[in-house]
Protein backbone atom coordinates (compact mmCIF):
# COMPACT_ATOMS: atom_id res chain seq x y z
CA UNK A 1 0.00 0.00 0.00
CA UNK A 2 1.30 3.44 -0.90
CA UNK A 3 0.94 6.20 1.63
CA UNK A 4 0.98 9.91 1.00
CA UNK A 5 2.44 12.14 3.66
CA UNK A 6 1.65 15.81 3.80
CA UNK A 7 4.55 18.16 3.89
CA UNK A 8 4.39 21.46 5.71
CA UNK A 9 5.08 24.05 2.96
CA UNK A 10 6.93 26.28 5.40
CA UNK A 11 9.58 23.57 5.93
CA UNK A 12 10.03 22.56 2.30
CA UNK A 13 13.63 22.39 1.14
CA UNK A 14 12.69 22.69 -2.54
CA UNK A 15 10.54 24.93 -4.69
CA UNK A 16 8.98 24.56 -8.11
CA UNK A 17 9.83 27.79 -9.91
CA UNK A 18 8.07 29.24 -12.96
CA UNK A 19 10.25 32.03 -14.43
CA UNK A 20 8.55 34.79 -16.44
CA UNK A 21 9.42 34.78 -20.13
CA UNK A 22 9.10 38.56 -20.39
CA UNK A 23 10.00 40.12 -17.04
CA UNK A 24 13.45 39.43 -15.65
CA UNK A 25 13.25 38.68 -11.96
CA UNK A 26 9.52 37.91 -12.01
CA UNK A 27 8.69 34.34 -11.10
CA UNK A 28 6.20 32.22 -9.21
CA UNK A 29 7.55 29.61 -6.81
CA UNK A 30 5.76 26.93 -4.83
CA UNK A 31 7.00 24.54 -2.12
CA UNK A 32 7.54 21.03 -3.44
CA UNK A 33 9.50 17.85 -2.81
CA UNK A 34 12.75 16.96 -4.58
CA UNK A 35 10.74 15.50 -7.49
CA UNK A 36 8.81 18.73 -8.04
CA UNK A 37 5.51 17.50 -6.62
CA UNK A 38 3.49 20.31 -5.07
CA UNK A 39 1.01 19.42 -2.32
CA UNK A 40 -1.96 21.35 -3.70
CA UNK A 41 -4.09 20.94 -0.59
CA UNK A 42 -1.36 22.62 1.48
CA UNK A 43 -1.43 25.81 -0.63
CA UNK A 44 -3.50 28.85 0.27
CA UNK A 45 -6.39 29.67 -2.06
CA UNK A 46 -4.40 32.47 -3.74
CA UNK A 47 -1.27 30.31 -4.10
CA UNK A 48 -3.37 27.54 -5.66
CA UNK A 49 -4.85 30.03 -8.15
CA UNK A 50 -1.35 31.26 -9.02
CA UNK A 51 -0.03 27.70 -9.39
CA UNK A 52 -2.85 26.65 -11.71
CA UNK A 53 -2.44 29.87 -13.73
CA UNK A 54 1.32 29.38 -14.10
CA UNK A 55 0.82 25.80 -15.28
CA UNK A 56 -1.80 26.92 -17.80
CA UNK A 57 0.41 29.58 -19.41
CA UNK A 58 3.72 27.70 -19.63
CA UNK A 59 5.28 28.65 -22.94
CA UNK A 60 3.23 31.84 -23.23
CA UNK A 61 3.89 33.75 -19.98
CA UNK A 62 6.17 31.47 -17.95
CA UNK A 63 8.97 29.06 -18.81
CA UNK A 64 8.65 25.38 -18.00
CA UNK A 65 9.07 24.98 -14.25
CA UNK A 66 12.20 23.69 -12.60
CA UNK A 67 12.94 22.38 -9.14
CA UNK A 68 15.52 24.23 -7.09
CA UNK A 69 16.68 24.25 -3.51
CA UNK A 70 15.00 26.95 -1.42
CA UNK A 71 17.13 30.05 -1.12
CA UNK A 72 19.15 29.16 -4.22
Amino acid sequence: MNTVTKQDPSTSQFELRFQSLFHTGKALAFPCNSSGIVQLDALSEKALENYLFARAVVGREYAAPHVQACGA
